[in-house]
């Protein structure tokens, strides 16, 4: 990657930029001329007797191209272009960005600070917020979770009851700040196939789904030995560590005995990024209250 840093790179685009504009001005003043006698004919000739005069380029075109050059010429010592010249106006991209960012801030700071000194179920209520909060969750949760919170195949419904990490308003708000990490170990090398079956059909038994009683039977000790430390002695899951709780009908990626069979041999890996950093603990307690109304009506009426 250095080597794309290095001072030649940036000497061989100034070179390439230069020798360009200098072909340009070579092809205008090579054709800047006007024809006092009569014009010549190039010799090529096409179905028999359609020829080509030797006619110079239309003013028009020229007077064109020499405004393209002059603009080209003017843009470059203005803006960064030129290699790594920074241009007299010291424009960046960076900086244009920090420019508006700041500019944001000054503009909606207030708005923001007005509701970060309320606690979330209050933010819930207030009918501005929640749409200040929904836009923010447009922008930066949609993504993941669908424009109406109702979420997809491995990320979760943030419109109902159900919470893996806990649904209490600052546990969403540290949900949201620092991003969460959950992990299921495979067990296929430990459980063998048919110990997966056994217990993939105790799992499907405890939410009432269809399921063999035989080998569910036999899962229910296996589910002892091995799922316990995560999920409870009653497989209602640990929200402390993200275990979901197995005996209710929400499931995350899926209820089909293929599904669980996957999740049970290859293990689940998933991952939700802290937004703290980014947007800042105004705008984050903002978000908060609105997914903590998702799932509180009663509270956002």
């Amino acid at each position: 990657m250095a080597d794309f840093i290095s001072g030649f790179w940036n000497a061989y685009v100034m070179g390439l930029v230069g020798l360009s504009l200098l072909f340009c001005l070579f092809v205008l003043m090579s054709n800047n001329k006007r024809e006092t006698g009569p014009v010549e004919l190039h010799g090529h000739v096409w179905d028999e007797n359609l020829a080509e005069y030797n006619n110079p380029l239309p003013r028009w075109w020229l007077y064109l191209f020499w405004i393209t050059l002059i603009f080209a010429v003017v843009y470059l010592s203005m803006y960064p272009g030129f290699g790594n010249t920074k241009g007299v106006l010291g424009w960046s991209a960076v900086g244009q960005y920090e420019t508006e960012m700041r500019q944001a801030e000054q503009r909606y700071a207030p708005i923001f600070a007005k509701f970060q000194g309320m606690e979330i179920p209050a933010v819930a209520a207030d009918e501005e917020a929640r749409g200040a909060g929904k836009r923010l969750f447009v922008t930066y949760c949609a993504q993941c979770h669908g424009a109406d919170a109702r979420g997809a195949k491995g990320f979760p419904n943030l419109s109902d009851k159900v919470w893996n990490w806990g649904g209490e308003p600052e546990t969403i708000k540290t949900t949201i700040t620092g991003g969460r990490q959950a992990m299921m170990p495979p067990f296929g090398p430990v459980l063998g196939p048919d110990g997966v079956k056994d217990v993939v059909n105790y799992v499907r038994s405890l939410s009432g789904l269809a399921h063999d009683s035989l080998r569910a039977q036999r899962g229910a000790e296996l589910f002892q030995q091995n799922c316990v430390a995560c999920h409870g002695p009653e497989a209602k899951g640990t929200q402390a560590m993200g275990a979901p709780n197995l005996t209710d009908s929400d499931w995350l990626y899926g209820s089909s005995e293929a599904t669980i069979t996957e999740t049970v041999q290859l293990g689940r890996t998933n991952r939700m990024p802290g937004f703290g950093e980014f947007l800042g603990e105004a705008k984050v307690h903002l978000l908060a209250s609105y997914v903590y109304s998702l799932s509180n009506q009663a509270v956002a009426k």
